[in-house]
Order: C-alpha cells, then structure tokens, then sequence
C-alpha cells in the first residue's frame, strides 16, 4: 500500500470497486476510530474518486466511510460488475 499511496495525489480519477475499510480515510483522520492506524490505501488524495458499491453500509468492521461523503467522491451504487460491463461497451463504440 505504501508504494501506491504516493500515485493518488496524482490521478485524475481513483475507482474504488467494492471495498469499504482498505480505502476508509477514518483510519488516518479520526484517531478514535475502530480501524485508526490500519494501513489503507488513499484513495481520497486523487482528484477525482467514485466508488462502486452495493449500499452505502458500512465494512467488515463496521466503521463509516467519511470518503463517501468528501467532495471530490461520488458513488455509483449497485451491481459493479454490470455497471463496469456497460462502461466497457461504451468506451468500445
């Protein structure tokens, strides 16, 4: 994770594909969270982030997501694997 961390800040766009605690910023930014100082990845630091996901429920460990609620993110909620499918066939026209 260490190795990528340092790439977000520049990506124009970060797609998060069902994860919820490896990309949780609480982890860093709350040091009273449940997962504070577990390793995540940042996503949150690229320009742009959204997230596909189910719900917005919480993970494993039943923490919020303070990245779902950041400026830079939007969620496309459902199915991920038929929404990558629909995206794949648009960029292929």
């Amino acid at each position: 994770m260490e190795e990528i961390n340092d790439d977000f800040k520049s990506a124009d766009l970060c797609l998060v594909v069902g994860a919820n605690d490896t990309v949780n910023s609480a982890a860093i930014e709350d040091p009273n969270s449940i997962i504070a100082g577990m390793p995540v990845l940042h996503v949150w630091e690229a320009k742009n982030v959204i997230v596909m996901k189910r719900s917005m429920g919480a993970g494993y460990a039943g923490a919020d997501n303070p990245v779902f609620f950041k400026e830079n993110t939007d969620m496309l909620l459902g199915d991920a694997k038929k929404t990558l499918d629909a995206i794949k066939a648009k960029l292929e026209e």
